[in-house]
C-alpha cells in the first residue's frame, strides 16, 4: 500500500525521493519541486510534475500517493455558506467551512476530531473526543477546500480563500505540534501561501501555549471568552477552572507581536440572562484594558438540544454600546449558515471511536 504525502514538508519530501533512490545530493533540491507541485500547484498525480523526470515520477508513484481525505457530505447555505464533512482514513469525520465574502472568505478548520472541553454552549463539546488530527489533515482540509473552488495554483489576489481561521472543531492547542506543523506549511510563501497575518487560532485558553504560539507562528489569536467572571466561565468553559480569566488575560497582555495593527480578538457567546447584562459589559471592558483587542459579539447559535438562548437583539445592541464608548471594536457578527449548522458552536459529526492503541498510534 502506497503512503500519503500530503502534510509533508520540503525535508520530509525530499528524504520520500531518497527513499526511492534518488542520491542524497539531490534530497533538498526534490524536496522543493515536491512542495512546489503539492502546495502551490495542487497536483494530486506525480504525472503532472513536468519538471521532475518521469523515471523519478514513476518510483515516487509506486511508493507515495497524493490522494485527499474524503468528502462525505457537502452542504451549501442559503447564503452562501459551504460545509464539508471529510471522511478520514480510519473513518472518523471532521467539519470545515468556507464562509465566502464578495471578493474574499474565510476557511474555518478543524484540528481535532470531536473535542475535550465541553463546554455547554458548543455543539461540539456534545461530542466525544476521538483523536488528534495529523498536520497531513489539518493541511489536507484546506487543499480540498482549493480542489472544489478551483484555487490551482495558488492565486496572488484574487482568491476566494483568503483567510483560515482555526475555529472548527477541536481546541487547537491541546494539538499544538500539529497545528504548528501545519501552519508552517499553509503559510509558507513558496506554497499555499497564506499570510501569517491571514491566520487566527483560536483558544478556549490553554494558558501555557500562548505565548508559544505567537513566538513560533506570529499568528493572529482569537480567545473564546464568553464570561467576564469565574463562576460563570466555570460553567460555560470548564477548562477557566484549570486557568482562570485572570492567567489567561495575563497571557493576552503578554502575547508576542500584539498591538493596535494586530488586536487579540475576544469572541463572545451573547446567552440569554447568562451573560449579556449592562454590568456583564462594564466588567468585560475593565478586564480587557490595556489590551489591543476588539470583542466579536456572537449572537448564540442553537442547535437541537441546546441548553442555552440567544440574547434578543436589544440587549446585544445595548452591550455592544457599552464596549464601543470604551475605545474597543465590538462588532455584533452576522450567523452564517445556520440553515446547515455550519455557524460558530454548531460543529459536530457523527464519528467513529477509535481504540486507545489505534489513538496512539495516529
Amino acid at each position: 500500500m502506497t503512503k500519503r504525502l500530503g502534510g509533508a514538508n520540503r525535508d520530509a519530501l525530499g528524504a520520500a525521493a531518497t527513499a526511492v533512490g534518488e542520491p542524497p545530493v539531490k534530497q533538498k533540491m526534490r524536496g522543493k519541486q515536491l512542495f512546489h507541485w503539492v502546495y502551490h500547484r495542487g497536483a494530486t498525480d506525480f504525472d503532472a510534475m513536468t519538471s521532475i523526470s518521469m523515471d523519478l515520477r514513476a518510483r515516487m508513484k509506486n511508493t507515495w500517493d497524493l490522494r485527499r481525505d474524503t468528502v462525505a457530505t457537502e452542504q451549501i447555505s442559503v447564503d452562501g455558506t459551504r460545509k464539508w464533512l471529510v471522511e478520514l482514513e480510519d473513518g472518523a469525520r471532521v467539519e470545515s467551512v468556507l464562509i465566502p465574502e464578495d471578493d474574499r472568505g474565510a476557511l474555518c478548520i478543524s484540528t481535532q476530531v470531536g473535542c475535550t472541553l465541553n463546554c455547554t454552549f458548543c455543539h461540539t463539546g456534545t461530542q466525544s473526543w476521538v483523536r488528534n488530527l495529523t498536520a497531513e489533515e489539518i493541511v489536507g482540509q484546506v487543499l480540498i477546500a482549493r480542489d472544489v473552488l478551483g484555487e490551482w495554483p495558488s492565486p496572488s489576489e484574487g482568491r476566494l480563500i483568503s483567510n483560515i481561521v482555526l475555529m472548527g472543531m477541536g481546541e487547537p492547542l491541546l494539538n499544538y505540534d500539529n497545528v504548528v506543523k501545519a501552519l508552517n506549511i499553509i503559510m509558507d510563501p513558496e506554497g499555499i501561501s497564506i499570510s501569517r497575518r491571514r491566520i487566527t487560532v483560536s483558544t478556549a485558553g490553554v494558558v501555557p501555549m500562548i505565548g508559544r504560539l505567537g513566538t513560533e507562528t506570529g499568528v493572529g489569536l482569537a480567545i473564546s471568552l464568553h464570561a467576564v467572571r469565574d463562576d460563570v466561565r466555570n460553567e460555560l468553559v470548564p477548562l477557566n477552572r484549570k486557568h482562570p480569566i485572570a492567567d489567561l488575560l495575563e497571557a493576552c497582555r503578554t502575547y508576542p507581536g500584539a498591538s493596535n495593527a494586530r488586536r487579540i480578538t475576544f469572541e463572545y457567546a451573547m446567552l440569554k440572562g447568562v451573560n449579556d447584562s449592562p454590568q456583564d459589559a462594564k466588567e468585560l471592558v475593565q478586564l480587557i484594558a490595556g489590551i489591543p483587542a476588539k470583542v466579536n459579539l456572537i449572537p448564540f447559535n442553537p442547535w437541537p438540544g441546546a441548553p442555552y438562548e440567544v440574547s434578543d437583539d436589544a440587549t446585544i445592541d445595548a452591550f455592544a454600546e457599552i464596549v464601543n464608548r470604551a475605545g474597543y471594536a465590538s462588532p455584533i457578527r452576522v450567523p452564517r449558515g445556520r440553515d446547515i449548522l455550519a455557524a460558530c458552536g454548531q460543529l459536530k459529526s457523527d464519528s467513529v471511536r477509535i481504540s486507545t492503541k489505534d489513538r496512539q498510534s495516529a
